[in-house]
């Protein structure tokens, strides 16, 4: 893994982590909440899922999505080393008496708790904020559910792709002819997981300011929402539907063109009067420039069709490469159009460390994605895989409950562990 305090000359903190010291309990499944602590990992916090003895967080099954495979080798899924990344796996069956004993023992010993079962779950099993609470009134207890926690619809389950549907964005991504679309893969589950870390990180702040813990609610639906902030702001202030972006009937100078060796470069010129001379000068065609039919923003919009067309002849002449080192010189903001595949070939992407290189327990050494941040006095990033189910459970026990083996055993033998 690639320490992201190697950003900075002189990192004072090298080998720390903002959250060092912070101990997170987890009871949920999948990705929107299990995302969220993941997060406060690669932030150095020790988080302990708790999950079902021999079944363990469904996502462990999860070896295929429709046609999409997710299975890796050592039978792991790879959706479930995304979500359980920096974790330490205990195995303890809630639906027991002695094993709900062993959870509020880790309770009493953390400072967050975070679960994303469904209501009728969370108060049958007995993990509901009062109780929670009761045992560790300076937690910070965060619940995420589908569609929030009130409402006709509060009950509900929900994926990534009910947020997609029901927050708007799915018709924000979707095509000419108002057909919705979806994105693959996790847009939403991530955004919810960065929504809720983002929560649990003020609650703490919070905490350490009064000493007073507190519950903390989000949802896939309010975290998708957020996501499509400005679509929904236009919706309804404007009281219009942002249209579908269409090249040929959309800004020129805000679009996407194909160039020589068949890669895609993105432009943002605004405000266009500004940067049309400039763009038309990097091309080469300054007779275009002086072309009185575009030569105003409203015109080159209401001709979108001619003007891209042009474009999309002369981006055909050179490379990609040629073209973004053309762009930069004329200071022109652009970037390529990558496929997930080609990000570990983009330089700035590697350069900044958004990719890292680690070293995965069944598939050697590998590229994943990092925690985007640099911190200039301690450092961030992944420190191990998804565990194996019930891989600590043995180690948490002795080390935060105190029980011995033998008690251990005796636990397993009853079925509470």
């Amino acid at each position: 893994m690639d320490n992201k305090s190697q950003k900075f000359s002189e990192p004072s903190g090298e080998g720390r982590f903002p959250l060092e010291g912070v101990r997170v309990v987890e009871c949920g499944v999948f990705h929107a909440g299990p995302g969220a602590c993941a997060i406060l990992g690669d932030l150095g916090a020790e988080v302990i899922k708790v999950e079902t003895p021999g079944k363990g967080d469904p996502i462990r099954g999860l070896k295929r999505v429709g046609i999409i495979p997710f299975e890796i080798a050592g039978n792991r899924s790879l959706f479930c080393e995304g979500a359980n990344r920096n974790k330490k796996s205990v195995t303890i069956n809630l639906k027991t008496q002695k094993g709900r004993h062993l959870l509020y023992r880790l309770v009493e010993k953390a400072d967050v708790f975070l679960t994303n079962l469904r209501p009728k779950a969370i108060e049958k099993l007995l993990i509901d904020y009062e109780t929670i609470g009761g045992i560790n009134p300076k937690i910070v207890y965060c619940s995420v559910s589908a569609f929030g926690d009130r409402g006709s619809d509060r009950n509900r389950g929900g994926f990534d792709y009910q947020g997609q549907a029901r927050a708007g964005i799915m018709f924000s991504l979707g095509g000419a002819g108002g057909s919705p679309a979806v994105s693959q893969f996790g847009l939403v589950d991530q955004t919810t997981a960065i929504m809720a870390s983002h929560q649990i990180l003020a609650a703490l702040f919070m905490r350490e300011r009064t000493g007073v813990g507190q519950e903390i609610r989000t949802s896939i639906l309010g975290s998708a929402m957020f996501l499509n902030y400005f679509n929904i702001l236009l919706a309804q202030l404007g009281g219009f539907e942002v249209p579908a972006h269409e090249r040929e009937k959309d800004n020129p100078l805000r679009n996407f063109y194909r160039c020589r060796d068949g890669r895609w470069l993105m432009i943002t010129l605004t405000p266009s009067e500004k940067y049309w001379p400039s763009l038309c000068e990097a091309l080469g065609d300054l007779d275009l420039a002086s072309d009185g039919r575009y030569d105003t923003d409203d015109k080159r919009i209401s001709q979108a069709g001619e003007v891209v067309g042009r474009l999309d002849a002369l981006f055909a002449k050179k490379t990609f490469d040629e073209w973004f080192e053309i762009f930069g010189h004329y200071d022109l903001v652009c970037a390529p159009v990558n496929r997930p595949l080609d990000l570990a070939g983009d330089s700035q992407v590697i350069a900044n460390g958004y990719l890292s290189d680690f070293i995965h327990p069944t598939l050697g050494k590998v590229k994943v994605p990092d925690y985007p941040g640099a911190f200039s006095r301690c450092s961030t990033g992944i420190k191990s895989a998804s565990p194996e189910l019930g891989e600590h459970t043995v180690e948490v026990l002795q080390g935060l409950c105190g029980l011995e083996r033998l008690e251990i055993d005796k636990l397993r033998e009853e079925g509470v562990i």
